[in-house]
């Protein structure tokens, strides 16, 4: 059965034109990368039962609203995907493509959104309009309407000058003659937008400055920005990204045709490797002219998901994608890591929440898609860590930053009180999952108790999480304090974690006030508690197959012995949550069904906050 179905593989592969990557040595064209780590994901789970990349910061920069569009974008147009990213002069540049429902469905146009700190971002406004034809020009045969379809963002050229492209097409298929062409303008540094520019049309049609809606970028009169046009053009590594929609009948793109979304690196011996959607990857010696035959990486499991490859701030190499080989549910987001750029190890993760996709769409699959990171030359923001941007669903957009290097194992005691943090500022060590309506921050509380952490929530359908991973232990005593202020609504979840995600301890503070532990399949109420007064609670655990705990309230012992709700062998997270635990959508939630948005979607919930404060880990 195995050579069979091995046959199979091998026949499938030649049939796509892709030889099998098995057959030669890890690191030539025959298998330029290889993933060894061996564990992958359960996809049953949003998180894939796998470990946490440390001190990951995920933050929604769009929440979109369709009855209250001027709390989003001011559309309220709920197809929104394509995220790129960028850092020039001190700010953060994020553009992505919006639709009103659908993928691929007329009306389309591009936004940007800005933010100076990564966690803050601003309004988005629009920088690519819907495609007006010039008059008379009609949509051609076979085309029923005008979309926006790319696969990069950004350009910064050596003369300072920060460029942003977007690509016109016809839906429902932009592609090579459905295509029109790439626009250009540029972005002041007063926040302000040059005009548009097309760059480039497509090689499979004809049109030209005289058939479409904008000037050709050489009649500009900014000699400096038609230079950074030009510098953009000779760019073989950059344009490369354009090929997906054009192709290059004029041979503006060299070498064979590798695939759709195009990623790359530089190996520390000069050769490049490039990344496209399932799995596709090939080796250039000459700087991205030429690439060696395209071939499927066997250990890379991929599907139509955007892999984004990079090297590091830690001189090591990174890969990010969704290692599921379905298209309509991605998640979760994982990163692989690399010494050289060859080998890659240690799958663990960036993204691993899936809140509920609130609109229906065509083509909006489940889950974090089409990540991406600042490409070479778009800028490098401060700090040690790399920026990746995504789509949600292909509804929200989100950033995340991923300290390197990368680490998923915690070594000695935990003891944070958030007291030397800046308030609002970057939370080290914690995994901070922050929604638009349910945001997490260090916040300086007045009185003599100082800084902490807070946990807001106004989200229906969302909540904040965050997250700390200390030392795999199997005996170990957990400490934090939590307060509640008056008059304040929501639910906080109080979960110890193993690396798989299993939830042995499960502590709940209730929408009534209530605290609660669960023992077994039981939930015990322990009473209410008083709102703005600090409370203290103490675990001391032993983590085993027949495992339990002791459980301290104030000081008091409330539970002596109590069994752990799941067998576990060690324990090493402790998760804040103001909602509950879900694992909807799953793998048999249906993704084309056309359904009614969910009720209540577009208005906030009374909110929700919690503050927790001095958490201590003292494994034994």
């Amino acid at each position: 059965m195995l050579s069979r179905n091995l046959s199979f593989y091998c026949l499938v592969l030649l049939l796509f034109g892709l030889p099998f990557a098995g057959i030669g040595q890890t690191g030539s064209p025959h298998e330029p990368v290889r993933y060894i780590g061996g564990n992958s994901i359960d996809p049953d789970k949003h998180e894939g039962r796998l470990r946490y990349a440390i001190g990951v910061d995920s933050r929604q920069t769009l929440r979109v609203n369709r009855t209250n569009p001027e709390w989003a974008d001011d559309f309220g147009w709920t197809y929104n995907h394509a995220s790129n990213l960028a850092y020039w002069e001190g700010k953060f540049y994020q553009q992505y493509l919006s639709n009103p429902v659908d993928e691929h469905i007329a009306p389309g146009q591009t936004l940007m959104t800005t933010s100076t700190d990564g966690r803050n971002w601003s309004k988005p406004e629009v920088i690519f309009p819907p495609y007006q034809p010039p008059a008379g020009i009609k949509i051609p045969e076979g085309y029923d309407g005008y979309m926006m379809h790319q696969r990069m963002g950004f350009f910064t050229s050596n003369n300072g000058k920060l460029l942003t492209i977007a690509f016109y097409g016809h839906t429902e298929d932009p592609f090579e003659k459905g295509g029109i062409g790439r626009v250009v303008r540029e972005v002041k540094k007063d926040g302000s937008y040059g005009p548009i520019y097309f760059i480039r049309y497509n090689s499979h049609t004809d049109w030209n400055a005289s058939n479409t809606s904008f000037p050709f970028y050489k009649t500009a009169g900014d000699k400096a920005f038609v230079a950074a046009c030009e510098e953009l053009l000779s760019d073989t590594l950059i344009t490369l990204q354009w090929r997906d929609e054009d192709n290059g009948l004029d041979g503006f793109y060299s070498g064979e045709r590798g695939g759709e979304a195009f990623s790359y690196y530089s190996r520390k011996d000069g050769k490049i490797v490039g990344f496209w959607k399932r799995s596709v990857t090939a080796l250039s010696d000459d700087g991205g002219k030429h690439f060696s035959k395209f071939v499927k990486a066997p250990t890379l499991t991929m599907a139509g998901g955007k892999v984004w490859g990079q090297q590091t701030e830690d001189d090591r190499y990174a890969l990010i994608y969704n290692p599921v080989d379905i298209d309509e549910y991605r998640y979760p987001l994982i990163v692989i890591s690399s010494d050289d750029g060859v080998i890659f190890d240690d799958m663990v993760l960036v993204q691993g929440e899936v809140p509920p996709r609130r609109f229906y769409g065509r083509w909006k699959d489940f889950g974090p898609c089409y990540v991406r990171g600042i490409v070479k030359g778009n800028g490098n923001p401060p700090g040690d860590d790399m920026w990746l941007t995504y789509s949600m669903n292909k509804e929200d957009m989100w950033v995340s930053k991923v300290p390197t290097p990368i680490r998923y194992t915690a070594n000695g005691p935990v003891a944070d009180d958030f007291n030397q943090l800046v308030e609002n500022g970057a939370i080290p060590n914690w995994n901070i999952y922050s929604p638009k309506w349910a945001p997490v921050n260090v916040v300086n509380l007045t009185g003599e108790h100082g800084m902490a952490l807070q946990l807001s929530d106004e989200d229906p359908y969302d909540y904040a999480r965050a997250i700390r991973v200390f030392e795999t232990s199997q005996d170990v005593t957990i400490s934090w304090d939590f307060m509640v202020p008056a008059a304040n609504k929501g639910t906080l979840e109080m979960d110890i974690t193993d690396q798989f995600g299993n939830r042995p301890i499960r502590l709940k503070l209730t929408p009534s006030g209530n605290l609660t532990y669960l023992s077994g399949n039981e939930e015990v109420n322990l009473g209410e508690v008083t709102l703005n007064k600090w409370n203290s609670v103490k675990l001391d655990i032993h983590a085993s197959i027949y495992g339990q705990f002791d459980f301290y309230w104030n000081g008091k012992l409330v539970g002596k012995a109590l069994p752990l709700t799941e067998a576990v062998k060690s324990v090493e997270r402790i998760s804040f949550r103001t909602g509950e635990y879900r694992d909807l959508p799953n793998r048999k939630t249906p993704n084309e069904d056309i359904e009614p948005p969910l009720p209540g979607t577009d208005t906030k919930e009374p909110l929700g906050r919690f503050f927790v404060d001095n958490v201590s880990v003292q494994p034994k």
